[in-house]
């Protein structure tokens, strides 16, 4: 409980609420945005893949920012998010939107890797996962209780409002790691060579390999939650923004759970029990998605699952990227966010060639089963202790 009561991983975690509204809102006002803008549902898609590319290219801007302070770090980026949210609310069109999504996605992994660094200063010893955990719980958070109301937002007023909201709640994070979040040393500098080195190792590609196919794997599914729940479970639209909570829920669940298990399991083998288990999961979609009650469960654990293993990634790249610690910190955003967009891209596939929205669940199994790969081979050579 005392984590829970530490201010800075408080403020930290506010700026992972903002980023997880920033990076899933579109999801559930995508009809809305595309009605409004008047193009069609898969150019609507972009304006998600535009945020992954955002993220992309924005991890890298640590390079530059290396030098500075965490804490100033983190003011920078907060003051994007702001930006990016602002233009959004404010886009007069779909190619300005566009922009908007790009400069929203800029912070996001760059905030990780500066953030991951903060909780582990501030945490206590052999809670370092679970400090990570609170600050990753910020995204869970806004999946059930901002983007549900995004959601609702949207439909009665209009698609603008929930981007007034961010805008608002931007400020307001901006403030809380002003005050809240302590001042802590930069890291040594290593030069522009030295982030870079340790990706001469495998250890870190195999930690970002597990990332990017595990995500990959549940994004295939989680891409089309929206139209799953309504075309094979049989709920109506309106419910759906409620139904969202739960999947929310489970996201909180998995992250706070995901990191004590890797406290006190190790993080490479929380997160090989977990992959493991999200095989069987993903699975299972196929067979029961059109029984509501099992697709409602399927959503809670496999969000959970999604979120179980954010603390312990996060860790072990701290672990494993010694010089570039917030490089590899970024890193882990990126792998995931790839695992976005490659795991949307293929989820779509059977539903194109006019296959049940259930197929998605079987397009996610193999791609999981390469993150569980990935994830063994780095236990048995480095967390063999």
């Amino acid at each position: 409980m005392i984590i829970l009561m530490n201010k800075g991983l408080v403020a930290l975690a506010s700026g992972t609420f903002v980023l997880g509204m920033s990076e899933f809102v579109m999801m559930g006002i995508l009809p809305d945005v595309s009605q409004a803008l008047s193009v069609s549902i898969p150019e609507a898609g972009r304006l998600i893949s535009m945020y992954a590319v955002g993220v992309c290219v924005g991890a890298f801007s640590l390079l530059f920012l290396r030098k500075l302070p965490p804490k100033r770090i983190l003011l920078i980026l907060s003051c994007v998010m702001l930006l990016g949210a602002v233009l959004a609310m404010s886009s007069v069109n779909y190619w300005m939107l566009l922009v908007a999504r790009f400069i929203e996605g800029l912070p996001h992994g760059a905030y990780f890797g500066a953030a991951s660094i903060v909780s582990v200063k501030l945490a206590e010893e052999g809670r370092k996962a679970s400090a990570v955990a609170i600050m990753c719980a910020g995204m869970a958070l806004a999946n059930i209780v901002g983007n549900p109301l995004a959601s609702l937002l949207s439909g009665s007023f209009s698609w603008r409002v929930p981007f007034v909201v961010l805008s608002c709640i931007c400020l307001l994070e901006l403030l809380m790691i002003w005050r809240w979040v302590p001042q802590v040393e930069a890291l040594p500098d290593t030069g522009m060579k030295g982030q870079f080195r340790f990706l001469r190792n495998l250890d870190p590609w195999l930690i970002l390999l597990t990332t990017m196919f595990i995500n990959s794997g549940i994004f295939a599914w989680y891409s089309y939650i929206s139209p799953l729940l309504q075309n094979a479970a049989g709920f109506s639209a309106k419910v759906v923004p409620y139904l969202m909570v739960i999947a929310g829920t489970g996201m909180l669940v998995g992250t706070l759970s995901g990191g004590r298990l890797a406290d006190r399991f190790r993080p490479g083998r929380t997160t090989l029990a977990v992959s493991l288990v999200t095989i069987v999961l993903l699975a299972a979609v196929y067979f029961t998605a059109q029984i509501p009650s099992a697709s409602l469960l399927l959503m809670f654990l496999l969000c959970a699952a999604l979120f179980a293993v954010s603390a312990p990634e996060q860790l072990m790249i701290l672990e494993h990227a010694g010089g570039g610690e917030m490089l590899g910190g970024c890193c882990i955003q990126v792998a995931f966010n790839l695992g976005n967009a490659i795991g949307a891209f293929l989820g779509g596939l059977p539903i194109d060639a006019g296959l049940s929205y259930n197929h998605t669940g079987l397009v996610g199994v193999p791609l999981a089963a390469l993150g569980s790969v990935a994830i063994f081979l780095f236990i048995r050579k480095y967390e063999k202790a």
